[in-house]
Protein backbone atom coordinates (compact mmCIF):
# COMPACT_ATOMS: atom_id res chain seq x y z
CA UNK A 1 0.00 0.00 0.00
CA UNK A 2 1.32 3.44 -0.96
CA UNK A 3 1.51 6.17 1.69
CA UNK A 4 1.58 9.90 1.00
CA UNK A 5 2.32 12.66 3.52
CA UNK A 6 0.22 15.84 3.39
CA UNK A 7 0.15 19.05 5.41
CA UNK A 8 -2.66 21.59 5.56
CA UNK A 9 -3.79 24.49 7.79
CA UNK A 10 -7.16 22.81 8.47
CA UNK A 11 -8.60 19.29 8.27
CA UNK A 12 -12.39 18.96 8.02
CA UNK A 13 -14.00 15.59 8.78
CA UNK A 14 -17.39 15.40 7.06
CA UNK A 15 -18.86 17.15 4.01
CA UNK A 16 -22.49 17.57 5.08
CA UNK A 17 -23.92 21.07 5.67
CA UNK A 18 -21.56 21.90 8.58
CA UNK A 19 -18.46 20.71 6.74
CA UNK A 20 -19.55 22.24 3.44
CA UNK A 21 -20.18 25.64 5.07
CA UNK A 22 -16.79 25.53 6.76
CA UNK A 23 -15.06 24.66 3.49
CA UNK A 24 -16.94 27.32 1.50
CA UNK A 25 -16.13 30.11 3.97
CA UNK A 26 -12.51 28.95 4.32
CA UNK A 27 -12.20 29.24 0.55
CA UNK A 28 -13.67 32.75 0.70
CA UNK A 29 -10.88 33.57 3.18
CA UNK A 30 -8.32 31.86 0.91
CA UNK A 31 -7.37 29.37 3.62
CA UNK A 32 -6.22 25.97 2.24
CA UNK A 33 -7.86 22.91 3.79
CA UNK A 34 -8.55 19.21 3.24
CA UNK A 35 -12.06 17.75 3.49
CA UNK A 36 -12.39 14.05 4.34
CA UNK A 37 -15.75 12.38 3.59
CA UNK A 38 -16.49 8.69 4.07
CA UNK A 39 -19.39 8.63 1.57
CA UNK A 40 -19.45 9.46 -2.14
CA UNK A 41 -21.80 12.22 -3.28
CA UNK A 42 -24.64 12.30 -4.03
CA UNK A 43 -25.58 10.40 -0.90
CA UNK A 44 -28.72 10.39 1.24
CA UNK A 45 -28.96 11.62 4.83
CA UNK A 46 -31.97 10.76 6.97
CA UNK A 47 -33.53 14.07 8.01
CA UNK A 48 -36.74 16.06 8.21
CA UNK A 49 -35.61 17.98 5.08
CA UNK A 50 -36.78 21.41 6.33
CA UNK A 51 -34.48 24.43 5.96
CA UNK A 52 -35.13 27.52 8.05
CA UNK A 53 -34.45 31.19 7.46
CA UNK A 54 -31.06 30.65 9.10
CA UNK A 55 -30.14 28.35 6.24
CA UNK A 56 -31.07 31.07 3.77
CA UNK A 57 -29.07 33.65 5.73
CA UNK A 58 -25.85 31.60 5.61
CA UNK A 59 -26.28 30.75 1.94
CA UNK A 60 -26.78 34.41 1.06
CA UNK A 61 -23.62 35.34 2.99
CA UNK A 62 -21.73 32.68 1.07
CA UNK A 63 -23.14 33.77 -2.28
CA UNK A 64 -26.38 35.78 -2.77
CA UNK A 65 -27.04 34.03 -6.07
CA UNK A 66 -27.36 30.59 -4.44
CA UNK A 67 -30.71 31.32 -2.79
CA UNK A 68 -32.00 32.73 -6.07
CA UNK A 69 -30.90 29.49 -7.71
CA UNK A 70 -32.72 27.44 -5.06
CA UNK A 71 -35.98 29.39 -5.16
CA UNK A 72 -36.04 29.28 -8.96
CA UNK A 73 -35.82 25.47 -8.97
CA UNK A 74 -39.19 24.26 -7.65
CA UNK A 75 -38.64 20.85 -9.24
CA UNK A 76 -36.14 20.12 -6.46
CA UNK A 77 -36.77 22.78 -3.78
CA UNK A 78 -40.16 23.70 -2.27
CA UNK A 79 -40.40 27.29 -0.93
CA UNK A 80 -42.19 27.49 2.42
CA UNK A 81 -43.92 30.54 3.88
CA UNK A 82 -45.12 29.34 7.26
CA UNK A 83 -45.83 26.66 9.82
CA UNK A 84 -48.95 25.00 11.19
CA UNK A 85 -49.04 23.90 14.83
CA UNK A 86 -51.71 21.34 15.68
CA UNK A 87 -52.48 20.97 19.39
CA UNK A 88 -53.24 17.58 20.97
CA UNK A 89 -56.95 18.42 20.79
CA UNK A 90 -56.72 18.79 17.00
CA UNK A 91 -57.02 22.59 16.86
CA UNK A 92 -54.66 24.10 14.29
CA UNK A 93 -52.80 27.39 14.38
CA UNK A 94 -51.31 28.67 11.12
CA UNK A 95 -48.32 30.96 11.56
CA UNK A 96 -46.90 32.75 8.50
CA UNK A 97 -43.16 33.38 8.64
CA UNK A 98 -43.76 36.77 7.01
CA UNK A 99 -47.19 38.08 8.11
CA UNK A 100 -47.05 41.15 5.83
CA UNK A 101 -45.99 39.20 2.78
CA UNK A 102 -46.34 40.76 -0.67
CA UNK A 103 -46.20 38.97 -4.05
CA UNK A 104 -42.55 40.00 -4.30
CA UNK A 105 -41.62 38.51 -0.91
CA UNK A 106 -39.13 35.67 -1.24
CA UNK A 107 -39.74 32.52 0.75
CA UNK A 108 -37.81 32.66 4.04
CA UNK A 109 -37.38 28.88 4.10
CA UNK A 110 -37.72 25.77 1.97
CA UNK A 111 -37.88 22.00 2.04
CA UNK A 112 -35.69 19.69 0.00
CA UNK A 113 -34.54 16.07 0.25
CA UNK A 114 -31.09 15.92 1.80
CA UNK A 115 -29.97 13.80 -1.14
CA UNK A 116 -30.50 16.93 -3.25
CA UNK A 117 -29.51 19.67 -0.80
CA UNK A 118 -26.26 18.15 0.43
CA UNK A 119 -25.21 17.49 -3.15
CA UNK A 120 -26.08 21.12 -4.01
CA UNK A 121 -23.70 22.29 -1.27
CA UNK A 122 -21.06 19.72 -2.17
CA UNK A 123 -20.96 21.02 -5.75
CA UNK A 124 -20.32 24.54 -4.41
CA UNK A 125 -17.24 23.45 -2.44
CA UNK A 126 -14.54 22.98 -5.11
CA UNK A 127 -12.01 25.82 -5.13
CA UNK A 128 -8.24 26.28 -5.42
CA UNK A 129 -8.11 26.17 -1.61
CA UNK A 130 -10.14 22.97 -1.02
CA UNK A 131 -8.78 19.44 -1.41
CA UNK A 132 -11.78 17.11 -1.21
CA UNK A 133 -11.43 13.37 -0.63
CA UNK A 134 -14.53 11.16 -0.89
CA UNK A 135 -14.98 7.50 -0.03
CA UNK A 136 -12.21 7.55 2.55
CA UNK A 137 -11.86 5.69 5.84
CA UNK A 138 -10.32 7.44 8.82
CA UNK A 139 -7.91 4.96 10.43
CA UNK A 140 -6.68 7.11 13.30
CA UNK A 141 -6.57 10.61 14.79
CA UNK A 142 -3.52 11.37 16.93
CA UNK A 143 -2.03 14.36 18.68
CA UNK A 144 1.66 14.94 17.97
CA UNK A 145 4.21 17.08 19.74
CA UNK A 146 4.13 20.73 18.76
CA UNK A 147 0.34 21.02 18.93
CA UNK A 148 -0.23 19.15 15.67
CA UNK A 149 -2.98 16.72 14.73
CA UNK A 150 -2.20 13.71 12.55
CA UNK A 151 -5.00 11.95 10.67
CA UNK A 152 -4.32 8.68 8.86
CA UNK A 153 -6.85 7.76 6.17
CA UNK A 154 -7.25 5.10 3.53
CA UNK A 155 -8.71 5.59 0.07
CA UNK A 156 -8.66 2.30 -1.81
CA UNK A 157 -5.03 1.18 -2.02
CA UNK A 158 -3.77 4.67 -1.16
CA UNK A 159 -3.02 5.75 2.38
CA UNK A 160 -2.56 9.37 3.45
CA UNK A 161 -1.00 10.74 6.61
CA UNK A 162 -2.29 14.29 6.99
CA UNK A 163 -0.99 16.74 9.59
CA UNK A 164 -2.55 20.04 10.61
CA UNK A 165 -2.72 22.39 13.60
CA UNK A 166 -6.56 22.32 13.45
CA UNK A 167 -9.10 19.54 12.97
CA UNK A 168 -12.78 20.35 12.58
CA UNK A 169 -15.44 17.73 13.31
CA UNK A 170 -18.44 18.04 11.00
CA UNK A 171 -19.14 14.33 11.04
CA UNK A 172 -22.60 14.13 12.56
CA UNK A 173 -24.13 12.64 15.67
CA UNK A 174 -21.64 9.72 15.75
CA UNK A 175 -18.67 12.05 15.35
CA UNK A 176 -15.28 10.37 15.62
CA UNK A 177 -13.72 13.78 16.33
CA UNK A 178 -16.04 14.30 19.30
CA UNK A 179 -15.34 10.79 20.54
CA UNK A 180 -11.60 11.34 20.25
CA UNK A 181 -11.41 14.66 22.05
CA UNK A 182 -14.38 14.81 24.39
CA UNK A 183 -14.53 11.05 24.94
CA UNK A 184 -18.29 10.89 25.34
CA UNK A 185 -21.47 11.07 23.38
CA UNK A 186 -24.26 13.47 24.25
CA UNK A 187 -26.11 13.06 27.52
CA UNK A 188 -29.14 10.74 27.33
CA UNK A 189 -31.26 13.70 28.45
CA UNK A 190 -30.18 15.68 25.38
CA UNK A 191 -30.66 12.92 22.84
CA UNK A 192 -33.71 12.23 20.69
CA UNK A 193 -34.58 9.79 17.94
CA UNK A 194 -36.33 10.67 14.70
CA UNK A 195 -38.02 8.55 12.04
CA UNK A 196 -38.40 9.67 8.44
CA UNK A 197 -40.66 8.35 5.71
CA UNK A 198 -41.42 9.58 2.20
CA UNK A 199 -45.07 9.43 1.17
CA UNK A 200 -46.85 10.26 -2.06
CA UNK A 201 -50.53 11.17 -2.22
CA UNK A 202 -51.01 12.79 1.21
CA UNK A 203 -54.00 15.13 0.89
CA UNK A 204 -55.01 18.52 2.31
CA UNK A 205 -51.56 20.06 2.18
CA UNK A 206 -51.58 23.75 3.02
CA UNK A 207 -51.31 26.71 0.65
CA UNK A 208 -47.87 28.31 0.45
CA UNK A 209 -46.31 24.98 1.50
CA UNK A 210 -46.64 25.52 5.24
CA UNK A 211 -44.77 22.85 7.17
CA UNK A 212 -46.83 21.04 9.81
CA UNK A 213 -46.01 20.05 13.40
CA UNK A 214 -48.67 17.87 15.02
CA UNK A 215 -48.52 17.33 18.78
CA UNK A 216 -50.50 14.11 18.63
CA UNK A 217 -51.46 12.44 21.92
CA UNK A 218 -49.95 9.22 20.54
CA UNK A 219 -46.43 10.67 20.31
CA UNK A 220 -46.20 13.20 23.15
CA UNK A 221 -43.83 14.48 24.45
CA UNK A 222 -42.58 14.24 20.89
CA UNK A 223 -44.30 15.43 17.73
CA UNK A 224 -45.34 14.25 14.29
CA UNK A 225 -44.52 16.25 11.17
CA UNK A 226 -45.66 16.60 7.58
CA UNK A 227 -43.32 18.60 5.33
CA UNK A 228 -44.24 19.16 1.67
CA UNK A 229 -41.62 18.32 -0.95
CA UNK A 230 -41.51 18.71 -4.74
CA UNK A 231 -43.37 16.41 -7.13
CA UNK A 232 -46.22 15.50 -4.80
CA UNK A 233 -43.99 13.95 -2.14
CA UNK A 234 -44.01 14.70 1.58
CA UNK A 235 -41.54 14.00 4.36
CA UNK A 236 -43.46 12.43 7.24
CA UNK A 237 -41.87 11.63 10.56
CA UNK A 238 -41.83 11.66 14.32
CA UNK A 239 -39.25 12.75 16.89
CA UNK A 240 -39.15 11.96 20.60
CA UNK A 241 -36.62 11.97 23.45
CA UNK A 242 -34.56 8.79 23.78
CA UNK A 243 -35.15 8.51 27.51
CA UNK A 244 -38.93 8.60 26.92
CA UNK A 245 -38.62 5.77 24.39
CA UNK A 246 -36.57 3.79 26.85
CA UNK A 247 -38.69 4.49 29.94
CA UNK A 248 -42.00 3.76 28.20
CA UNK A 249 -40.61 0.94 26.03
CA UNK A 250 -41.95 2.60 22.87
CA UNK A 251 -41.68 1.03 19.43
CA UNK A 252 -41.45 4.32 17.56
CA UNK A 253 -42.12 2.86 14.12
CA UNK A 254 -45.27 1.08 15.30
CA UNK A 255 -46.45 4.19 17.14
CA UNK A 256 -45.96 6.38 14.07
CA UNK A 257 -47.82 3.97 11.76
CA UNK A 258 -50.59 3.56 14.34
CA UNK A 259 -51.09 7.34 14.46
CA UNK A 260 -51.19 7.54 10.65
CA UNK A 261 -53.80 4.79 10.53
CA UNK A 262 -56.05 5.73 13.45
CA UNK A 263 -55.67 9.37 14.50
CA UNK A 264 -58.89 11.15 13.54
CA UNK A 265 -57.09 14.35 12.55
CA UNK A 266 -54.61 12.85 10.09
CA UNK A 267 -55.69 9.33 9.09
CA UNK A 268 -58.05 10.51 6.31
CA UNK A 269 -55.15 12.38 4.70
CA UNK A 270 -53.24 9.12 4.31
CA UNK A 271 -56.19 7.07 2.99
CA UNK A 272 -54.69 6.74 -0.49
CA UNK A 273 -51.09 7.67 0.31
CA UNK A 274 -48.24 5.43 -0.77
CA UNK A 275 -45.07 4.88 1.25
CA UNK A 276 -41.89 5.18 -0.82
CA UNK A 277 -38.88 3.21 0.34
CA UNK A 278 -38.51 2.17 3.98
CA UNK A 279 -38.95 4.15 7.19
CA UNK A 280 -35.53 5.16 8.49
CA UNK A 281 -34.31 6.49 11.82
CA UNK A 282 -31.46 8.69 13.01
CA UNK A 283 -30.11 10.27 16.17
CA UNK A 284 -30.83 13.86 17.15
CA UNK A 285 -28.26 15.36 19.55
CA UNK A 286 -30.27 18.27 20.94
CA UNK A 287 -28.87 21.53 22.29
CA UNK A 288 -30.65 21.15 25.64
CA UNK A 289 -27.67 22.40 27.64
CA UNK A 290 -24.39 24.15 27.01
CA UNK A 291 -21.61 21.74 26.08
CA UNK A 292 -17.95 22.16 25.02
CA UNK A 293 -17.68 22.86 21.29
CA UNK A 294 -13.90 22.95 21.01
CA UNK A 295 -10.58 22.32 22.74
CA UNK A 296 -6.88 22.24 21.99
CA UNK A 297 -6.53 21.98 18.20
CA UNK A 298 -10.15 20.99 17.52
CA UNK A 299 -13.58 22.50 16.78
CA UNK A 300 -16.97 20.76 16.56
CA UNK A 301 -19.81 21.95 14.32
CA UNK A 302 -23.40 20.95 13.51
CA UNK A 303 -24.65 17.65 14.91
CA UNK A 304 -21.15 16.79 16.12
CA UNK A 305 -21.50 19.82 18.42
CA UNK A 306 -25.07 18.85 19.48
CA UNK A 307 -26.61 22.00 18.00
CA UNK A 308 -30.01 20.68 16.90
CA UNK A 309 -32.89 22.93 17.96
CA UNK A 310 -34.60 21.12 20.88
CA UNK A 311 -38.12 22.22 19.94
CA UNK A 312 -38.30 22.07 16.16
CA UNK A 313 -35.62 19.40 15.66
CA UNK A 314 -34.15 21.47 12.84
CA UNK A 315 -30.39 21.14 12.55
CA UNK A 316 -29.41 22.22 9.04
CA UNK A 317 -29.48 25.96 9.75
CA UNK A 318 -27.42 25.64 12.93
CA UNK A 319 -24.97 23.32 11.16
CA UNK A 320 -24.38 25.88 8.42
CA UNK A 321 -24.24 28.75 10.90
CA UNK A 322 -21.72 27.00 13.17
CA UNK A 323 -19.52 26.22 10.17
CA UNK A 324 -19.55 29.89 9.20
CA UNK A 325 -18.66 30.97 12.75
CA UNK A 326 -15.91 28.34 12.96
CA UNK A 327 -14.15 29.98 10.03
CA UNK A 328 -14.04 33.32 11.87
CA UNK A 329 -12.33 31.56 14.78
CA UNK A 330 -9.95 29.64 12.50
CA UNK A 331 -8.94 32.81 10.67
CA UNK A 332 -8.03 34.48 13.98
CA UNK A 333 -6.30 31.32 15.17
CA UNK A 334 -4.03 31.22 12.13
CA UNK A 335 -3.24 34.93 12.41
CA UNK A 336 -2.36 34.66 16.10
CA UNK A 337 -0.83 31.16 15.88
CA UNK A 338 -2.99 30.04 18.78
CA UNK A 339 -4.93 26.76 18.70
CA UNK A 340 -5.42 26.42 22.44
CA UNK A 341 -8.55 25.40 24.27
CA UNK A 342 -8.80 28.83 25.86
CA UNK A 343 -8.51 30.59 22.51
CA UNK A 344 -11.15 28.49 20.76
CA UNK A 345 -13.54 28.75 23.70
CA UNK A 346 -13.35 32.53 23.58
CA UNK A 347 -13.46 32.83 19.80
CA UNK A 348 -15.82 29.97 18.93
CA UNK A 349 -17.81 28.46 21.83
CA UNK A 350 -18.63 31.81 23.40
CA UNK A 351 -19.54 33.32 20.03
CA UNK A 352 -21.82 30.41 19.10
CA UNK A 353 -23.67 30.59 22.40
CA UNK A 354 -23.85 34.36 22.26
CA UNK A 355 -25.50 34.17 18.82
CA UNK A 356 -27.61 31.03 19.37
CA UNK A 357 -27.73 30.55 23.13
CA UNK A 358 -30.95 32.43 23.91
CA UNK A 359 -32.75 30.79 21.02
CA UNK A 360 -31.62 27.31 22.07
CA UNK A 361 -32.47 27.94 25.72
CA UNK A 362 -36.01 29.02 24.83
CA UNK A 363 -36.43 26.03 22.52
CA UNK A 364 -35.25 23.72 25.31
CA UNK A 365 -37.92 25.19 27.59
CA UNK A 366 -40.59 24.77 24.91
CA UNK A 367 -39.51 21.17 24.39
CA UNK A 368 -40.11 20.49 28.08
CA UNK A 369 -43.59 22.02 27.78
CA UNK A 370 -44.49 19.19 25.40
CA UNK A 371 -45.08 17.14 28.54
CA UNK A 372 -48.18 19.26 29.21
CA UNK A 373 -50.68 18.76 26.37
CA UNK A 374 -53.31 20.86 28.16
CA UNK A 375 -50.97 23.86 27.86
CA UNK A 376 -50.68 23.47 24.08
CA UNK A 377 -54.46 23.12 23.83
CA UNK A 378 -54.92 26.24 25.95
CA UNK A 379 -52.59 28.47 23.91
CA UNK A 380 -53.87 27.28 20.52
CA UNK A 381 -57.51 27.62 21.60
CA UNK A 382 -56.91 31.19 22.70
CA UNK A 383 -54.90 32.09 19.58
CA UNK A 384 -57.60 30.51 17.41
CA UNK A 385 -60.04 33.11 18.75
CA UNK A 386 -57.65 36.06 19.07
CA UNK A 387 -56.04 37.59 15.94
CA UNK A 388 -53.77 39.73 18.13
CA UNK A 389 -52.42 36.70 20.01
CA UNK A 390 -51.95 34.84 16.73
CA UNK A 391 -49.97 37.80 15.37
CA UNK A 392 -47.86 37.88 18.55
CA UNK A 393 -46.96 34.21 18.17
CA UNK A 394 -46.17 34.79 14.50
CA UNK A 395 -43.77 37.60 15.42
CA UNK A 396 -42.03 35.26 17.85
CA UNK A 397 -40.41 33.52 14.91
CA UNK A 398 -38.38 36.61 14.11
CA UNK A 399 -38.23 38.37 17.49
CA UNK A 400 -36.31 36.45 20.18
CA UNK A 401 -37.48 38.78 22.98
CA UNK A 402 -41.08 37.92 22.12
CA UNK A 403 -40.33 34.21 21.85
CA UNK A 404 -38.82 34.33 25.33
CA UNK A 405 -42.29 35.14 26.65
CA UNK A 406 -43.41 31.61 25.82
CA UNK A 407 -41.20 30.27 28.60
CA UNK A 408 -42.63 32.58 31.28
CA UNK A 409 -45.73 31.85 33.40
CA UNK A 410 -46.80 35.52 33.09
CA UNK A 411 -47.42 35.00 29.36
CA UNK A 412 -50.04 32.35 30.06
CA UNK A 413 -51.64 34.41 32.83
CA UNK A 414 -52.08 37.30 30.40
CA UNK A 415 -53.70 34.96 27.90
CA UNK A 416 -55.97 33.57 30.62
CA UNK A 417 -57.23 37.02 31.53
CA UNK A 418 -57.22 38.24 27.89
CA UNK A 419 -54.66 40.96 28.54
Amino acid sequence: MQTEQLETPVIIIGAGPAGAATSIFLSKEKIPHIVLEKEVFPRDKVCGDACSGKTALVLRRANPEWMDEILANEQEFTPSYGIRFVAPNGKALDIPFTPNRTPETKAPGFTVPRLVFDDFLFRKMPSPYATIMQGIKVLSIENLAGKTVQVTVQNGEQQYIITSPIILGADGDKSIVRKKYINNSTSPKTYAVGLRAYYEGVTDLLPDNFIELHFLPEVLPGYFWIFPLPNGMVNVGVGILSETIRDKKINLREQMLHAIKTNKDISHRFANAKLHDKIQGWGLPLAMERQPLSGDNFILTGDAASLIDPFSGEGIGNALYSGMLAVDAIKKSIAQKDTSKVFFKENYDDVVYKRLGDELKISATLQKLCKYPWLFNFVVNKAYKSPSLKNTISCMFTDMDLRDQLSKPSFYLKILFNR
